[in-house]
């Protein structure tokens, strides 16, 4: 719970903070979250009305409103715009100067009170970094190209096993939503773990000032983001900024066999501790074996340790996620019972999830979203599936100037895998024309326009012992292929 005198205190300019005078009948109301999405809303909550590229946060104020938020973070003149609706709102509503609540007192508790602020991001943003620097947990930051989201729920898993541990929810790795995550510290917890997600250079750096990370975790560093950045160099530059932030008694955790991941230990000023399969890192791993569907094994090597590892995390791949957890693990001073429980909490480490399909298939869910190395990762794992193997592929977006290639990459080892190939979208025309050049012949691809395209097309093809991979960028919203054609349980 943020009491309304801390909210009203931390959004203001730090240079320029007064400490309200609230009545007495308000002294106890409080928000119970933050949230930036009027969707999320529920009663008690502070609802931040931002000001987006696609859309106006504060458009969303009566249904914030009508959803039970005690309050909202606006631009004064944003709700004087919107008079006429409120004005039909079935709760009362008031707007309040951080520094100045004359008046509050003839308002009832119920009233839903809007905060006029200045820019209502920033202030979201200095709201978070006084909250954050009223308590002491170890920060751990996690960035990189591709499996940060995979990356942070293995560490929470492990890290949960001895540590009282706040992690951010989905991928809300923003200027915008990962702050909602450092306003939900309390005293209570030991250990934060972030996801640090990058638009453009100096953007980590700015996340890393707001949370001060004590530990920082870089995965890989790839051909994302390129269509705003232009060059893997840039990204490279940019996901350097987490361990070039933290602090001289902190801990970079670096993947050795990304070269560029590697030479990050010259930027930081933090100790460095190393995963991989390259046997001069501080923890790596040798004989992994994939199991299909029933996840991967591994040996751990650390120091003079070495350790058998079963977890469900699948494919061979999911290895390096599976040693960051471990890294993390290490550097905490937990044991390797504590450490190999949370590597095989399944609830917590499945970001690859397996579905009942139609008519006796499986669906393999990778829905999330998708870059060229997790695409080929994803079809390595089908190639381990005995059955017919099926991939519906959808755009890679980001790119820039290598997104052809990248797509035709993937087209090649489909063509390897695949029985059956359905592509869809723009994009995706490039796997399937690359699958062709690669020798599958042209009756087992189909180019669609639509989801409700691949849709269709899996319902009349799947047939018992199917397995079908399902995979595109977020943008693509392959989610609704999967939700359509996995058997329901009533079925």
């Amino acid at each position: 719970m943020l009491s309304l005198v801390h909210v009203l205190f931390g959004v203001q300019p730090k240079a320029m903070r007064q400490m309200p005078r609230i009545p007495a009948a308000w002294q106890t109301v409080g928000f119970s979250e933050v949230v930036v999405d009027s969707r999320e809303v529920v009663p008690g909550a502070l609802f931040v009305a931002l000001d987006g590229e696609r859309t106006n946060g504060h458009n969303f104020l009566v249904d914030a409103v009508a959803r039970g938020a005690s309050g909202a973070l606006v631009q004064r003149d944003e709700v004087e715009r919107l008079q006429a609706e409120l004005a039909h709102t079935q709760r009362p509503w008031t707007l309040l100067d951080p520094a100045n609540c004359d008046g509050l007192e003839a308002h009832s508790l119920q009233t839903c009170l809007f905060i006029s602020v200045d820019d209502p991001l920033m202030a979201l943003q200095r709201l978070a970094v006084y909250h954050r620097r009223q308590h002491t947990p170890t920060v751990v930051g996690i960035t990189g190209s591709v499996g940060k989201t995979s990356t942070k729920e293995v560490v929470a898993a492990i890290l949960s096993r001895r540590f009282r541990t706040l992690k951010s929810k989905r991928s809300y790795n923003s200027e915008a939503t990962m702050p909602t995550t450092l306003l939900q510290i309390t005293p209570d917890h030991e250990v934060v773990v972030l996801e640090m997600g990058m638009w453009a250079p100096g953007e980590i750096r700015f996340l890393a000032n707001l949370a001060w990370p004590y530990i920082g975790i870089v995965t890989n560093v790839g051909p994302s983001h390129l269509e705003r950045v232009k060059s893997i160099d840039v990204v490279e530059q940019a996901k350097s900024e987490l361990p070039d932030s933290l602090p001289p008694d902190g801990i970079a955790i670096l993947n050795i066999d990304d070269e560029r991941v590697a030479r990050m230990a010259r930027r930081t000023l933090a100790r460095v501790f190393s995963y991989g399969l390259n046997p001069s890192a501080d923890v790596w791993a040798d004989q992994v074996e994939s199991h299909g569907l029933q996840g991967i094994t591994f040996d751990a090597h650390h120091a003079n340790e070495t350790v058998r590892i079963k977890t469900p995390l699948l494919g061979k791949h999911s290895v390096y996620t599976a040693l960051a957890g471990i890294a993390i693990g290490l550097v905490m001073g937990m044991n390797w019972d504590d450490i190999i429980a949370g590597l095989q909490d399944e609830n917590s480490v499945a970001r690859i999830v397996q579905r009942p399909g139609l008519h006796g298939s499986t669906i393999i869910d990778d829905t999330y979203n998708a870059a060229p190395v997790s695409a080929i990762a994803a079809l390595d794992l089908l190639a381990e599936l005995d059955g017919r193997r099926i991939a519906a592929l959808g755009d890679m977006l980001e790119l820039g100037a290598i997104e052809e290639e990248a797509h035709r990459s993937v087209g090649r080892r489909a063509a390897a895998v695949v029985q059956e190939l359905i592509c869809v979208g723009q994009r995706a025309r490039w796997i399937a024309d690359e699958a062709q050049v690669a020798g599958m012949t042209p009756e087992h691809i189909k180019v669609v326009d639509t989801n409700n395209d691949v849709v269709d097309a899996l319902q009349t093809m799947l047939r018992p012992g199917d397995y079908v991979l399902v995979k595109g960028s977020r943008g693509a919203a392959m989610e609704s292929i999967v939700a359509a054609v996995q058997r329901h349980p009533e079925e």
